[in-house]
């Protein structure tokens, strides 16, 4: 697991390979990715944006952002917890992902960034 903690905001992260898959006609590996995000400041903060950097070591990085996660914008209290999953594609058996959250403080509307830890993207086969 990745952890990272900015401004109280704790973030956690388990991977998972998934196989492969054909599009296009071309073969990628698939991935899954699990984030945690863990409230621990004394704040009530919103989640506005997101922004990943996605390495594929036989390509070139792509670059993902947009509004919220999953189609939500989660506001978290103070000790609150938001889990969800996502995935991506890749051409290459091994890579990683590393980014940000935009978030909001609710009480004092100071916008600021969340670290997403830099994981690792890999095949059970290179792990042993």
């Amino acid at each position: 697991m990745f952890q990272q903690i900015t401004k109280g905001i704790k973030i956690s992260v388990k991977t998972k390979a998934n196989g492969t898959s054909y599009r296009n006609n071309r073969l990628y590996y698939v991935f899954s990715y699990y984030i945690t995000i863990e409230n621990k400041s004394s704040d009530t903060v919103k989640l506005t944006d997101r922004f990943w950097k996605i390495f594929d070591s036989l390509n070139q990085t792509e670059i993902v952002s947009g509004e919220g996660v999953v189609g939500q914008t989660p506001v978290l209290k103070p000790n609150d917890t938001y889990t969800y999953s996502s995935g991506c594609f890749l051409e290459s058996n091994i890579g990683a992902m590393k980014g940000f959250y935009t978030m909001i403080n609710m009480q004092t509307f100071e916008q600021f960034k969340v670290i997403i830890p830099t994981f690792q993207l890999s095949t059970k086969t290179l792990l042993n």
